[in-house]
């Protein structure tokens, strides 16, 4: 299994970063768009614990794949998990963390995952996989900085 941490601090209050984040269509404004990442299912505009999630995104050029997650876990303002229940993993768990700062609000993911394949996914795992995962959460922070202001 492999775990990445990533934070990034924006200037908005946290009930506005909150919100953004809690809608789930809003997911495909901060993934990058060679990904072909695309919501299928209609969706709430607020999350909920149990709510199920489908996407299309493409794993590699040309591939596209559904990747159904589930919201299992949501406290109001401060975080909530999605966890895949079917997709490009063997495991995924991604915990969302928000916190009030003295300069606005601090963003901080969790992944854990781990790739299928056994072996074979495991020596790919830091030549395609890592780097993606790495390159998609860097994407992400510099979006979430436009879109809120950097500190």
């Amino acid at each position: 299994m492999k775990q990445k941490q990533d934070s990034v601090e924006v200037k908005a209050p946290i009930q506005d970063v909150w919100a953004f984040f809690s809608n789930p269509k809003n997911l495909e404004k901060i993934t990058p768009d060679d990904m072909g990442f695309e919501t299928i299912n209609e969706m709430p505009k607020k999350m909920y614990a149990g709510m199920m999630i489908h996407h299309k995104v493409g794993v590699f050029p040309g591939i596209r794949m559904n990747w159904i997650t589930e919201i299992t876990h949501v406290k109001e303002g401060a975080y909530f998990v999605d966890e895949q229940r079917f997709g490009p993993f063997s495991m995924w768990h991604h915990e969302h963390h928000f916190e009030a700062t003295e300069n606005g609000t601090m963003i901080t993911d969790i992944i854990s995952y781990k790739v299928p394949l056994g072996t074979l996914g495991n020596i790919f795992e830091p030549l395609l996989v890592g780097p993606k995962v790495q390159n998609t959460f860097a994407y992400r922070a510099e979006k979430v900085r436009e879109l809120f202001g950097a500190v």
